[in-house]
């Protein structure tokens, strides 16, 4: 059927294109001579020629103009034989012989961003959270996966930095790298209350990339922002967005201690990015992705990140001592909710251990009297100076002060205000 169509098309288009010239069958039309001269197989002679053609009949032997058409019938159907079988000999594709494709050309910015890419994903990694089980039949003990997240190589040593929620109640730990090479991990040490966590594997040195620091104090919003991580198991996604906001505070899943001077972006982190990097436009990293705000438990565009300023003192912290020195008044108090029903504003102190910080300064803790009534202990108004109306603000001021200080604290007991010097204690360790 191929050789028919191009059979009918070639000859229709030669004999409309025909003109002779006095009694010579002279065609106005030329053909390649790699097509006049094309070897066909199958016919004898190997070679078909228009000029043998025309050399077989003179018009001159005065032929009837009948005999003239039949031989210009019999030229046409083995020209159109001779490109036919040509192109079938070729084997060419038809679309791709008569389509030229160019080669794909990316816009400044997404050149930027591959390379980007392309770069900083040797940096990031998959972490496994596994968790003991035991059969309750042959009381065998065994793993299994229980979550999972994204980390970063912190430098050659073969430290990662991830979210201290990605590693929680895990008996085991396993890190995935760019090449897929799988390790077993330790865990360094954490810091509940800002979400962080400092694992190391033992892999070769010229597996690790650490990935490139950057500053989190100059960002603003509306600047570019990308985060690579996992989500729901997917390896090494990349998201975009912009910084949204800056200086938000989150509250730390962990202790509920709040978390200062969050990035925010409305770049998609999903479950499976924690603990992945947020990067700027060169590179750098300024954040790591720690929570959403969502209701479903997917991304709807408001994502929070750990600025990289308060990472970098942490896991330094971490990777010398295996623990972050923070200061602790050694109180528990009560919701801000509480106070807030009896009409002060403050933090009204529940329970003060005697060999705590405030318990040894003389602060008062709530109890009830041998009637079983209520007797509110000591609400915190103020600390050297500054103004404590929740647990938050509590926290804030805490954050900014050293182990070792000493404090001003002022208290409402009664209907009276006390100020209460209390010497600062680090925080106890935890395992």
């Amino acid at each position: 059927m191929a050789a028919s169509s191009h059979s009918l098309a070639s000859s229709s288009f030669f004999s409309g294109s025909r003109k002779f010239s006095g009694s010579a069958l002279t065609p106005r039309f030329s053909l390649p001579k790699s097509l006049l001269c094309r070897k066909i197989p199958g016919f004898a002679g190997g070679i078909i020629s228009a000029q043998r053609c025309y050399s077989n009949c003179d018009p001159s032997d005065g032929q009837s103009n009948s005999g003239k058409k039949l031989l210009e019938t019999i030229f046409v159907a083995c020209t159109s034989v001779a490109l036919s079988f040509s192109i079938y000999m070729a084997d060419v594709d038809p679309a791709s012989a008569f389509v030229v494709t160019s080669p794909r050309k990316l816009q400044t910015d997404e050149l930027a961003t591959v390379r980007l890419f392309q770069e900083n994903t040797p940096s990031v990694v998959y972490i496994t959270n596994l968790a003991s089980r035991q059969d309750m039949f042959t009381l065998d003990v065994f793993e299994v996966p229980q979550g999972s997240g994204s980390g970063f190589v912190w430098d050659k040593d073969g430290h990662i930095v991830t979210n201290y929620h990605v590693i929680r109640g895990a008996s085991d730990l396993r890190v995935t790298l760019a090449d897929q090479t799988t390790y077993e991990a330790k865990v360094v040490g954490f810091d509940q209350d800002k979400d962080v966590a400092v694992l190391q594997i033992d892999a070769p040195k010229d597996k690790m990339r650490p990935i490139p620091i950057g500053v989190s104090a100059d960002l603003l919003v509306g600047q570019k922002v990308f985060a690579i991580g996992n989500p729901f198991g997917l390896d090494h996604t990349l998201t975009t967005g912009v910084i949204s906001g800056l200086r938000r505070e989150i509250n730390s899943a962990a202790t509920g201690r709040p978390i200062q001077d969050v990035i925010q972006t409305d770049a998609a982190i999903n479950p499976g990015n924690s603990g992945g990097p947020l990067l700027d436009s060169s590179g750098n990293l300024i954040g790591i992705n720690t929570a959403i705000y969502s209701p479903s438990g997917a991304s709807s565009g408001v994502g929070f990140s750990i600025p990289v300023d308060t990472v970098s003192g942490i896991v330094d912290q971490l990777v010398k001592f295996g623990k972050v020195t923070r200061p602790i008044l050694g109180i528990k108090f009560a919701p801000d909710q509480s106070v807030e029903q009896l009409g002060v504003s403050g933090v009204l102190v529940l329970d003060a251990p005697p060999n705590g910080p405030a318990g040894k300064a003389g602060l008062l803790p709530t109890k009830r009297d041998a009637y079983g009534r209520l007797i509110l202990g000591d609400i915190i108004t103020s600390i050297n100076g500054k103004k404590v109306s929740n647990g938050t603000d509590l926290y804030r001021i805490l954050d900014q002060c050293k182990v070792g200080e000493k404090v001003i604290v002022e208290v409402l007991r009664g209907d009276q205000k006390e100020k209460i010097p209390v010497l600062l204690e680090p925080k106890p360790e935890e395992s």
